[in-house]
């Protein structure tokens, strides 16, 4: 058996749980600082200052990538070298690696019968598990050049690189949200005792 059955939450879901988190942290962090550096979506191949841009995010485009930024006078110590591409890349498989093994622990103890969530919050979490995170990590894949060279199909599926980045900021906004109601239910229903028992299987 792998679940714990005196702990309300089984051991491998509060471990989970805490990578996950830690992870979204960090891929939130290093996303946005990305998004700065160019704050348009596209839709389609390609995409740059000159084309249109399907929707421009109100973010300072004073920022520099990966060095001085002359107006803020600041420096950039994480992107320096492509330092923040990496955390996010780092971040990502953590997430990844984490998500497929939340999976397959709770197909083989039956966690995803959820009998003790209503109808609403089923449904949010199957969209989440299922749905949104496969997404955005088809979509992160599909921005590597390296990963579409060696399976071309997926620029076809998304409808090319710009395509795929902009999926990608669509499915992190909505897993931002899915994350804010998530932690306004954990406070409606008592967030210290929550906390206790994601944390201490209590």
């Amino acid at each position: 058996m792998i679940a714990e059955p005196s702990a309300r939450h089984p051991r491998w879901v509060r471990i989970s749980h805490g990578i996950t988190a830690v992870a979204l942290l960090l891929l939130v962090f290093s996303g946005v600082e990305i998004l700065m550096v160019h704050p348009r979506l596209y839709w389609g191949n390609a995409g740059n200052d000159l084309t249109p841009a399907l929707l421009e995010l109100p973010i300072s485009r004073n920022y520099k990538h990966g060095g001085w930024n002359g107006e803020a006078r600041t420096y950039d110590i994480f992107n320096q070298n492509g330092w923040g591409r990496s955390l996010h890349f780092l971040a990502a498989w953590a997430l990844v690696v984490t998500g497929i093994v939340y999976v397959a622990f709770g197909v083989a103890d039956r966690h995803f019968r959820w009998h003790n969530y209503g109808s609403s919050q089923r449904g949010a979490y199957l969209i989440v598990v299922f749905g949104l995170a496969p997404l955005i990590a088809a979509t992160g894949l599909t921005m590597s050049p390296a990963v579409t060279a060696a399976v071309p199909a997926l620029l076809r599926v998304f409808g090319g690189y710009q395509s795929a980045r902009t999926l990608h900021f669509a499915a992190f906004v909505a897993l931002t949200l899915f994350v804010a109601g998530h932690v306004a239910m954990v406070a409606r229903s008592g967030f210290a005792r929550q906390v206790r028992g994601i944390v201490a299987g209590e």
